[in-house]
This record gives C-alpha cells, structure tokens and sequence, in this order.
C-alpha cells in the first residue's frame, strides 16, 4: 500500500492564504505593510531565480518587497554598510542576504549574517534567534524550512507527541533547528550525522525521519519503519533537468505512512514560511 503523498504545493498554498490574511489585518489595523528586503550579491543563477520567486510572492500575499543588486566585487564592508542602512528603515521588517555569497566574502558570511538585527533576521540564522529558539522562547524568528517541516506534519495531522523522530543531518540551517522544533511539541529526538554507528537500526526505530543530509537516494526503503513518515528535505540535481530527493522515493513510498516528495515537497514550504516569518517581524516591530 503507498504512503499518503504530503504535497508541498497544497500546504503551501494554505500558510501563503494565512499569511495574506496576517498581513490585510496588519494593513487594515495599524496601516502597516509588511516589508521585506533582500540583498542578491553577484549574479548567480540559482539564487536570481529564487530571488524572483520571493518577490512574487510578496506581491501575491501583499507584502511590500525591495531587492537589492549589488555587484560581485561588493567587500564585506559595503554589503554591512547596506544591511545597517536596512537595520534603519522603518518600512522594512524583514532582511535576507541571498546566499550563497560571492567567493571573495563567503568566508565572511557569518559576520555578514549577524550584522542584521535579531528582529528583522527572517531567515532565523542570528545567534540571537538561535538561542531563543533553542531556550523555548516565543518573540523569535524560526529558520524557514525546518518550521515548514513542522507546521506541514501539523496541519496534516501527523502525531508528534511522544513520538521518535530521527532527523539525518545536523545542519545549523535543517538539522539542529529542525530537531528543536520537534523537541518543543514533546517528540523523542534523535540527531544522526556522518560519523553515527548504526544508521539504518536508528533510522528504522523512527516514527517521524527527517532526511537533510544533500545525498540523493541516499535513505533507502529498507531503513524506514513501516508506516514511519519520512520528510525529505534534500534537493540533489542528477541531471540537467532532473532532481532527487535524499529519499529514495519511488521504493520508499511502499513502505512510508506518509511522504514528501522532491520535487513538489518541502521546497515549496520554505518561500511559504518566508512570508510568515516577515509578518511576524511586522508585528514584533509593532509591538516595540
């Protein structure tokens, strides 16, 4: 019997109509547009498209959206000097440095990151946000795909509490926030990474199994438990036109409860969660 498919296009398209409602209340009650600026350096392919679909996005939802082009030769200097310029304007709520950073600064992308205010950090990457969010803390913004993960397994009604999860991968960006998130709605959490012993034992104990590991077909059917849910957060480019998940989907969808699939999962929830995270700025903002 095949698992239920968790299609990231209809739960994305449920928090982006949440998200539009948030933000016609913050319009209509304290005339307040949501603004969100993002910063691209150079002139990556990749990052331009995704850079595109944030700004449509905003558009539909109703949030006012600014990008910021800034040359490949930009220093570290001048792109800080512009996010303390962003840190400054009232219209905006919301920051986020397109990654990945051109070579000559990538190693500065930490210093880079921090220099966005904790309460305009929509990407939930400030130490700042980091340790509220790791604290249990309420008033902080939450990395967009790992908090995709967990309103997805929510709102589909997946039990969390008291259940195992097993997240692969320990990525400051999936794993590690993504373990939190899970931890604060009372699930057993385990964490397993390249240097685990016994992998598949650990993964087919897992109720709920979190794949972030960037290695296509990399869990296989034989290491789920029957029944498990298994969210698939890896994108891995085979083929000039073909994408895989870290899931072997087409077995693992025999074994699986439920399942994410790639394409068509979670990628499509972290632009959603993007959009919420702006509005929660907004609003915190408002609060101050």
């Amino acid at each position: 019997m095949s698992a239920q498919i968790l299609s990231g296009k209809v739960f994305a398209s449920q928090f982006k109509e949440e998200a539009k409602q948030e933000a016609l209340s913050l319009k209509e009650k304290y005339n307040v547009t949501p603004g969100l600026a993002v910063i691209i350096v150079g002139s990556n392919p990749a990052s331009k498209v995704y850079v595109a679909n944030k700004h449509r996005t905003c558009e539909e939802i109703g949030i006012y959206s600014e990008v910021i082009e800034m040359p490949e030769t930009t220093t570290k200097k001048e792109l800080i000097a512009k996010i303390d310029e962003l840190n400054n304007r009232q219209d905006i709520h919301g920051i986020l440095v397109q990654l990945p950073l051109p070579e000559a600064i990538a190693k500065e992308e930490a210093d880079i990151l921090n220099a966005i205010m904790p309460i305009k950090d929509v990407d939930g990457f400030h130490p700042v946000n980091v340790g509220k969010l790791m604290t249990g803390q309420k008033d902080c913004m939450i990395p967009c795909t790992p908090h995709g993960c967990l309103k997805m397994l929510q709102a589909a009604n997946i039990n969390i509490d008291g259940a195992h999860a097993v997240i692969v991968g320990r990525s400051n960006i999936v794993g590690k926030p993504m373990a939190q998130l899970l931890l604060s709605q009372n699930a057993t959490v385990t964490i397993c990474h390249s240097h685990t012993h016994n992998l598949k034992e650990i993964c087919q104990s897992a109720d709920i199994l979190v794949a972030a590991v960037g290695r296509p077909h990399f869990i296989t059917a034989d290491m789920i438990k029957p029944g498990a849910t298994v969210i698939d957060v890896g994108i891995n480019r085979i083929a000039p036109k073909k994408l895989v998940g870290d899931v072997d989907f087409d077995n693992a969808v025999e074994v699986a409860g439920a399942i994410t699939p790639v394409p068509g999962g979670v990628g499509l929830l972290t632009i959603a969660m993007l959009m919420q995270n702006a509005i929660t700025a907004a609003k915190l903002q408002l609060a101050k």
